[in-house]
């Protein structure tokens, strides 16, 4: 349920409302929005005697939230939601684009991609520090090291950074490096992960899982909003299908579906939907003309020497022309492009 507060309404009649809802045992969760203030409610309604919150001079309207989903719900902010990352605005008309390599491999390697990205606009630098394989003899991460190198080389160019994390027993260390939280998808549905960062309070970017569908998605974000963290990007990577031809299948659809369930800011991933460098693209081309509100794309100087998914990974070169066409697109759509 969402509690709808007059335009107007003083301190203490917000107070009020919030009380009740103390009273009864029920968690609320305050949204202001640039003309409205709403407040979610979380837990038994049945408690509430009749009236108890239709009479209070400050309610407005009760609105039923039907999805499992209350908080993340578009009825919670209608205008969507924008927020700032030491100065970096996600959301709204600015398209956020984060760029780097699959994983962090020494600091001479991301500091040659990190120097192109931020003359192409990025503001953040992406890299993979903790690297959770589908075989434990693969390359695994530098973990501790990977994080330091990736917070030097950002640091050197005035980026900020975003890396995954596969416990919760890494938040602590990582929150001295990274600026965002990256749960990637074999982790979308490991609640207590995602309760642990939404406790955190650091900005956190929640991939979709791999065979999730959109309202499961939406169900994990929502372990991560009960916490009272909200500042959260939801990253579409694409999904397993019966198709071979790509390593996921970039479900485009779930941009224009987000846009109408949820309020976060929505990002899209063509490097790990396709799994092919050649139609990373044409997909992040389709994903800004869908209304995705930024791209992350890894970006290696010599793909076919990485350590981790080499066939994916794009050079500097060619994220130049992929970002410059971006701009073109962005600019039809009424979009801004970071400068």
């Amino acid at each position: 349920m969402i509690i709808v507060v007059k335009p107007g309404a003083s301190r203490d009649q917000v107070e009020k409302i919030l009380g009740t809802l103390e009273q009864f045992h029920l968690k609320a969760h305050v949204s202001e929005g640039a003309e409205r203030l709403i407040i979610g409610v979380i837990g038994d309604k049945s408690r509430l005697p009749p009236g108890a919150l239709e009479l209070l001079p400050a309610v407005e309207k009760l609105v039923p939230i039907m999805e499992s989903y209350k908080l993340a719900s578009r009825a919670f902010r209608p205008e969507g939601t924008a927020f700032e990352v030491k100065g970096v605005r996600i959301g709204g008309t600015e398209l956020t684009m984060m760029a780097g390599p699959c994983a962090v491999e020494s600091e001479e390697q991301v500091d040659s991609v990190a120097r192109v990205i931020t003359s192409c606009g990025a503001r953040f630098l992406r890299g993979g520090a903790y690297k959770p394989r589908t075989t434990p003899y693969s390359f695994q991460g530098l973990e501790k090291e990977g994080l330091r190198i990736l917070r030097t080389v950002a640091d050197r160019y005035n980026l900020l950074v975003i890396s995954e994390i596969t416990s919760e027993n890494d938040i602590d260390y990582a929150s001295d490096y990274i600026d965002i939280i990256q749960i990637g998808a074999r982790n979308a549905q490991n609640f207590r992960l995602l309760s642990a960062v939404g406790k955190s309070g650091i900005p956190v970017m929640l991939k979709r899982g791999i065979a999730e569908t959109i309202d499961e998605w939406l169900g994990s974000v929502e372990y991560i909003m009960s916490e009272g963290n909200y500042k959260i990007i939801m990253c579409e990577r694409g999904i397993r299908t019966f198709e071979t031809s790509t390593r996921s299948t970039l479900d485009i659809s779930a941009v224009p579906v987000l846009k109408s369930k949820t309020h976060l800011p929505v990002i899209v991933d063509p490097s790990h939907a396709s799994g092919k460098a050649q139609y990373v693209r044409p997909l992040s081309l389709a994903a800004i003309a869908a209304g995705a509100d930024g791209l992350i794309i890894e970006v290696h100087p010599n793909p076919i020497c990485a350590l981790s998914d080499a066939a994916q990974q794009i050079t500097p070169d060619e994220y130049r022309v992929i970002a410059d066409e971006v701009k073109a697109i962005a600019e039809i759509i009424k979009r801004t492009y970071p400068q």
